[in-house]
């Protein structure tokens, strides 16, 4: 097995440029992401290092970029900032220990095969979860722009208020650095393989070095230590090791989603396999790779990824390359980086977080499906302003909610002797649909368990009393959509089938499943006054659905 899949000498070229490419995009964004989890540069640098090589060479995924990202960066600021102050040495120790706890995470759910857990965050939930997120850094990237102090670490009213009362010390030379970065990134896109991020970088450094702007009061990043990354470990008590768990969890949470549906959505565009759970073991060394090496927690970069499958990279050879440029210039070229101006930087960030923002997004579910769009808005709401972690927490519970939501209330088809179909039963192909006297046929589409049991035997009541009327007195049930069933379930539907006989009706079973048999059987379900069918009755009114059985 190669190391590298998709890996041929063909593409080669194409693979190694795109590692340069990369690196050039994710310098100066992970410059950016550490000062938003209020860490050092050298932290979003570190990070792209060992952890990136660990996740190349371990993935399922080809493409999947493992870096830390806008979410995961506002989420280590937020949880951390709460207990510890933001520039202590703690602080730091303290995302090391949340990067090896999420490893830990991340491995669980590897051996576990947990990767199906990615299905419970809905799109309408990410959408809204990482909106919110993206809303809060953009405050603080805002801020930078103009030159106007807040403490970035602090909630977002908190520092949506400093930025508006500190609107009267703008300072003019970083809105014009600013704004001349955003128009470069923004138009730099109709040319397509220029690292505009870092073009942006290099010659606002220079224009501050040259008119000395840092004079004029233009804030720069400062001195970044020089240095490869090397072994670390927290230094801090079990008490806080406990304390970062629920952050860690909700990060891990958080990269489950999205990383495992955007490695299945390339994997699936270029015609490849993924496998979800080895891609989970990578993502647990790479966490460790960044605990134990002075980076913060890594997860999945779609915008990165994106930019990668655009480049025509089909390989984790790009994150390999970028890797050793990144070591590079941490060993030989912090000085160059000491002169960066923060609104550029400020700039870079904002540019890259502002499509998380899903304006679009929202739009479509609003016009598409309004409850997932509350979904959304929730947690929108729930990330802006009760913070990160308590607004995964919203998101895992709503997606539990819509999803017994949907199971409480599955399609309930009924066809009633010489009458319309009452819900959605399909015409035969002659646009016909043909009902059989003194039968009415009834199909329940979704699993019987407590949630949708009384519904159950409301529809049946109630197909059973308009059937009466037109003197139908057989009921046919059509089980092909019921793959199980609970006690609680099997009760109301001994009950109303207790009913149905004392209204002098018979019921009957069409294309029930063998383990749905099985389990109908075990509660006593089959009765001596019921028939498990092949009705020719109910093979007639169901013909468009194929043959009863």
């Amino acid at each position: 097995m190669r190391i590298l899949p998709g890996l041929q000498r063909g593409n080669l070229r194409t693979e190694a440029l795109a590692g340069v490419t990369l690196a050039a995009i994710a310098i100066p964004l992970n410059i950016g992401y550490a000062q938003i989890a209020g860490l050092p540069p050298t932290a979003g640098l570190y990070a792209l290092i060992v952890p990136a090589v660990l996740y190349a060479l371990l993935a399922s995924s080809r493409q999947l970029v493992a870096s830390p990202d806008a979410a995961a960066a506002a989420l280590v600021g937020s949880s951390l900032t709460g207990l510890v102050a933001a520039d202590s040495d703690t602080y730091l120790q303290l995302a090391f220990a949340q990067a090896l706890i999420g490893a830990v995470m991340f491995a669980l759910c590897a051996v576990l095969k947990l990767g199906f857990l990615a299905n419970f965050l809905s799109a309408p939930i990410l959408v809204g979860f990482v909106g919110g997120l993206a809303l809060d850094i953009l405050v603080s990237q805002v801020a930078k722009m103009l030159g106007v102090h807040i403490d970035s670490g602090g909630e977002f009213v908190e520092k949506a208020g400093q930025l508006l009362a500190g609107l009267g010390g703008t300072n003019l030379w970083s809105v014009v650095i600013a704004a001349l970065s955003v128009a470069v990134l923004v138009l730099g896109r109709r040319v397509r393989g220029v690292p505009w991020a870092l073009v942006v970088l290099v010659a606002s450094t220079v224009a501050l070095v040259v008119f000395r702007l840092d004079d004029a009061g233009v804030s720069v990043l400062g001195d970044v230590p020089a240095g490869p990354p090397s072994f670390t470990w927290p230094q801090i008590s079990w008490t806080q090791w406990l304390q970062v768990v629920p952050s860690a969890f909700a990060l891990t949470l958080v990269t489950i989603a999205e990383g495992l549906l955007v490695a299945r959505r390339y994997a699936e565009r270029h015609g490849y396999r993924d496998e979800p759970d080895r891609d989970l073991f990578a993502f647990a060394a790479a966490n460790l790779g960044a605990g134990v090496t002075g980076g913060f927690t890594v997860g999945s970069s779609a915008s990165r990824t994106a930019a990668m499958d655009q480049a025509g990279s089909r390989t984790q050879l790009p994150a390999l390359v970028a890797a050793v440029l990144t070591f590079l210039v941490v060993c030989f070229g912090t000085a160059l980086l000491r002169d960066i101006p923060s609104p550029a930087i400020g700039a870079i960030v904002a540019v890259a977080v502002v499509p998380l923002l899903g304006f679009a997004d929202f739009a479509r579910l609003w016009r598409l499906r309004r409850f997932e769009f509350a979904v959304a808005a929730v947690c929108f709401l729930g990330a802006l302003f009760l913070g990160p972690v308590i607004g995964v927490v919203i998101a895992f519970v709503l997606s539990l909610v819509d999803v017994v939501r949907r199971a409480s209330h599955p399609p309930v088809d009924v066809l009633t002797p010489g009458g319309e179909p009452l819900d959605a039963f399909r015409a035969a192909d002659d646009g016909t649909v043909t009902s059989v006297p003194g039968v009415v046929v009834l199909r329940f589409a979704g699993p019987l368990f407590f949630g949708n049991a009384q519904r159950f035997g409301s529809a049946v009541r109630s197909a059973v009393t308009a059937g009466l009327a037109v003197d139908a007195r057989h009921l046919v049930l059509d089980c092909e959509a019921i793959t199980d069933v609970d006690t609680t379930a099997a009760d109301v539907a001994d009950e109303t089938f207790a009913w149905c006989a004392e209204q002098g009706v018979t019921v009957s079973f069409s294309r029930l499943r063998a383990g749905v048999r099985e389990q109908f059987a075990h509660f006593d379900l089959l009765g001596d006054a019921r028939q498990f069918s092949t009705n020719a009755a109910a093979a007639t009114a169901l013909r468009a659905d194929g043959p009863a059985s």
